[in-house]
């Protein structure tokens, strides 16, 4: 068993990192139009190196490996995010929802929308938790399929409505998927998200403080405090905080439409 002075270091290195990388991803996608080819690249360059840094520490059970992974996720996960955003890998479906959309149209024309997108980060997140079956540090794999799965969990979210929906960091040219969000409302599927992400926080941090080894000590200590953060973003949602306040320094001063 360890102490909680153990696990300080891996909330404060997600923290961080959770903040730059958010930022960095809003800074490349609130761009002109005429630069996103070179924001395609550096997230090829992302997708590559989190890789690569996944296959170097695959075998390693070292403190600084499980650290270097959960980099190696963040910067695959950086990929899809920057690729979405974009606009270069979205869905099939661009045009605003009918008026008259309801129920299953409705829902359709949103998995659509999104459905390149989602197919994408489901088959990497197979892909990566595949290789982690036969590695010693499974820590990437673990990082970008939570991340998977609470992104999902915020899209749900959305598409039935929340109270809150801060969505100045999606670009302009996507726009037309505000036209999916649900109405301003308090669903019950809110707290329930927010709870069921709560209880694999708990998980983790029982986990954390379980743990054994050094490594497995970082390593559920980084995701536990990757699924608070998740929370906290739910929680947003039913508050009128406006979280893109946090990236400011990101998305700088907003663009006129000669400008987009």
């Amino acid at each position: 068993m360890v102490g909680i002075a153990a696990i300080a270091l891996p909330f404060v290195v997600v923290i961080i990192l959770w903040f730059v990388s958010t930022g960095l991803v809003a800074m490349l996608n609130h761009r002109l139009r005429q630069s996103f080819g070179r924001a395609l690249i550096i997230a090829g360059v992302c997708a590559f190196g989190g890789l690569s840094l996944l296959v170097w520490t695959s075998h390693s059970t070292s403190v600084w490996a499980v650290y270097v992974a959960f980099v190696g996720g963040l910067m695959i996960w950086s990929w899809h995010e920057i690729s979405f955003l974009t606009g270069a890998v979205a869905g099939t479906h661009r045009d605003p929802c009918p008026d008259d959309a309801k129920g299953w149209q409705r829902f359709s024309l949103a998995t659509m929308a999104l459905i390149h997108h989602e197919i994408a980060i489901a088959m990497t997140a197979a892909l990566l938790l595949s290789l982690a079956a036969v590695t010693a540090n499974p820590t990437g794999a673990y990082t970008f399929a939570l991340l998977a799965i609470f992104r999902l969990s915020s899209k749900l979210n959305i598409y039935q409505g929340v109270p809150n929906m801060s969505d100045e960091l999606l670009p302009a040219h996507l726009d037309y998927l505000k036209s999916y969000f649900g109405p301003r409302h308090l669903r019950p599927v809110l707290p329930l998200s927010i709870a069921a992400i709560l209880g694999i926080a708990l998980y983790f941090s029982y986990m954390a403080v379980q743990a054994e080894t050094a490594n497995g000590t970082v390593q559920a200590g980084l995701l536990c405090c990757l699924s608070l953060l998740a929370a906290l973003e739910h929680f947003f949602f039913a508050i009128p905080f406006r979280d893109s306040r946090l990236w400011q320094w990101a998305l700088g001063e907003p663009k006129t439409e000669k400008e987009i």
